[in-house]
């Protein structure tokens, strides 16, 4: 594991930033920046140095000393792999990032925030994703029920999002994270009267994509239809709301909603409508959902044609009409909304061809932002939910390709003189036998 306890050779925390130990971080920085990635020896002990000192300064006393190391991992967790260095240092550094998210500011609770979700796609699927969502999932989900801080809550929101959907290893941890995540959306009254709470704009629209991205997880478990009425109808109201972004994140979750048929019913399965019981309850379930599917149509037709208006914001407009006019081709259509994005050499292309695999290819730019196309090309987590296979060879300077396929040819030259001293096993116990 990384370090237990703070290092007390600088002399003091303050010292870290206020005097030469800043030069020192800052210039430890550019150290990493200017790194290759190669794990050549060298590399990596330099790259562990400077972890190091970032870690060190998380454990700090004075903000602003924590806030700046947190701003130079999330660079670097955005500008390199790092799974190699942090594998073994990943306790110590949630530990820190959730110390940070419990009781520093609004700036360090987004950045430890923002640096826990990274962490975790770093690190992709597996015991110790498990462990981020466990250890982080109570904290988020406190900030998210007290409503003190909407700056708070949009970086808690993505944050859930994302380390639910990489560590999460069952149906119910996800449930946990979307019903959170609804409280928001549909906050219920509280026990007075006209307590109900309602979240601005942005921290809705940020709410809304948090568990529409989640939902695209769940495609594959078992989904009680009627559950979903409630939320559905809902989220159709959020078609009309003010706020454009609001309406393009409802807009979204409906056609994800769609795409997972939450909204197809049987009308008669189990007999006759008219004989009452459970034949009856479901055909009315099927007449108020081809309602619903009506009503969605109609405000998505609508929206894919919503006149500028006297200072509008032209580009979000064109967003706008560009959406609900590929959520109406999907929904009267079929047709499946398609993008590509070029990774790495000519042949290295990561596709999408489904709402699903669009709201998580959208979602992973937003939060990995700079970051995206390196976690694409060298993060296997990413490769394997977009179903990438990369040239490795295409994104290496010539230094490093020579290394590569040097290494490679020793590993070829190992296996046949392998397969040579097999065979002349065999040949021997041949000849024995004989």
């Amino acid at each position: 594991m990384g370090k237990s306890k703070k290092s007390k050779a600088r002399g003091g925390g303050d010292d870290l930033i206020d005097s030469s130990d800043a030069d020192s971080v800052g210039s430890s920085s550019t150290a990493l920046s200017d790194l290759s990635i190669s794990y050549a020896t060298e590399h990596v002990n330099s790259q562990e140095f400077v972890l190091d000192k970032y870690i060190d300064a998380l454990y700090e006393k004075r903000g602003s000393t924590r806030e700046a190391a947190l701003v130079k991992l999330v660079d670097a967790f955005e500008s390199f792999m790092l799974h190699g260095l942090v594998e073994n240092r990943y306790a110590t550094l949630l530990s820190q990032f959730n110390n940070s998210v419990k009781k520093g500011s609004t700036k360090e609770f987004f950045l430890a925030s923002h640096a826990i979700g990274l962490l975790a796609i770093t690190l992709g699927a597996g015991n110790s994703s498990h462990e981020i969502m466990e250890e982080s999932h109570p904290q988020l989900c406190r900030v998210l029920q007290a409503w003190s801080d909407a700056s708070k809550m949009i970086p808690a929101l993505d944050c859930l999002a994302v380390i639910t959907f990489v560590g999460a290893t069952d149906l119910a941890e996800t449930e946990s994270s979307l019903k959170a995540m609804w409280d928001v959306i549909h906050p219920k009254s509280g026990s007075n009267v006209g307590t109900v709470r309602k979240p601005r704009p942005p921290v809705l629209a940020a709410a809304v994509s948090a568990w529409t991205f989640l939902l695209t997880t769940v495609g594959s478990w078992r989904i009680n239809t009627d559950s979903w009425k409630e939320p559905i109808a809902f989220l159709s109201t959020l078609l009309e709301a003010d706020d454009r972004a609001v309406r393009m994140a409802a807009g979204e979750a409906l056609v994800l909603c769609f795409e997972l048929n939450l909204l197809d019913v049987s009308s008669c399965e189990d007999g006759d409508v008219n004989t009452g019981g459970t034949g009856g309850s479901k055909n009315k379930l099927f007449l108020d959902m081809q309602a619903l599917k009506a009503k969605i149509s109609g405000l998505a037709s609508n929206l894919s044609a919503e006149a500028g208006g006297k200072g509008a914001d032209k580009k979000n407009l064109t967003d706008q009409r560009d959406l609900f006019q590929r959520i109406l081709d999907f929904v009267k259509y079929g047709d499946c909304p398609e993008e590509s994005i070029k990774v790495a050499g000519k042949r290295d292309v990561l596709r999408v061809s489904s709402w699903s695999e669009l709201i998580q290819l959208n979602f992973l730019k937003r939060f990995l932002g700079k970051g995206f196309l390196k976690h694409v090309q060298e993060n296997g987590l990413l490769q394997d939910i977009f179903d990438i296979k990369v040239d490795k060879t295409e994104t290496l300077s010539s230094t490093d390709k020579k290394i590569f396929r040097s290494e490679e040819e020793k590993e070829r030259a190992l296996r046949l003189n392998k397969e040579r001293r097999l065979a002349q096993v065999r040949k021997n116990a041949v000849m024995l036998d004989e």
